[in-house]
């Protein structure tokens, strides 16, 4: 088999996509993605996990560090906030699907063996990454996307969204060639860094009982 060249040059994760193949399939390719210069610095791509046949999907922004250590999202401790508000909300975390606008861990780091620091993805991470989630949407096919802040939301609907505008509302959209329906709202990490974590916890479970209405 010959090796695929990084086009990183190009930023765009493309000639990794494989043309056909359930979710297995993506997850192995996407282990190999060289697609943009991220991939130098993480341990691992993160690939989405859960139900292939979910009703509703969940996007973030990229993995952090507990996630780029262990290869699967939300494992950290804003994937559990994210667990615990979706139950409350009326949606079973174990019936989603949860995946990342970008598949690499960005750091900052001083310097080796101190704590890794996240750094917002650039938009052209976020584009050359798009090919992941578009394969993703097109496998999955969810009835539902939430978006969990304003990096995935950019990915998704463009460089002028805003969270703050339009959480807590069903929007209709066309996404990667495919009507979808999605409902924004923050991101549960943003909740933990709240001076008023219980309010903007609570807000961030208001807007998931939007999406848990949208699905029933």
């Amino acid at each position: 088999m010959v090796a695929i060249e990084a086009p990183e040059d190009a930023y765009t994760a493309e000639p990794f996509v494989p043309e056909r193949g359930g979710l297995p399939a993506l997850r192995r390719a996407a282990a190999e993605c060289q697609g943009c210069p991220l991939h130098r610095d993480a341990t691992q791509t993160v690939f989405g996990a859960g139900d292939a046949d979910a009703r509703v999907m969940l996007v973030g922004e990229q993995p952090g560090d507990q996630e780029d250590r262990q290869g699967r999202p939300f494992v950290g401790p804003a994937g559990k906030l994210l667990d615990r508000a979706l139950e409350e909300a009326g949606i079973d975390p174990s019936e989603a699907y949860v995946t990342n606008a970008v598949k690499h861990f960005k750091f900052t780091q001083a310097e080796p063996r101190k704590r890794r620091i996240h750094k917002a993805p650039s938009l052209r991470e976020m584009t050359a990454c798009g090919p992941w989630l578009a394969a993703e949407l097109a496998v999955v096919e969810p009835e539902l996307i939430v978006v969990l802040g304003a990096t995935a939301g950019k990915a998704l609907l463009g460089s002028s969204f805003r969270v703050t505008q339009v959480r807590g509302t069903v929007l209709e959209e066309e996404i990667h060639g495919r009507p979808e329906r999605l409902v924004p709202t923050v991101h549960p990490s943003s909740v933990l860094r709240s001076d008023d974590r219980e309010a903007a916890y609570r807000g961030l479970v208001s807007d998931l009982t939007v999406a848990a209405d949208a699905l029933s």
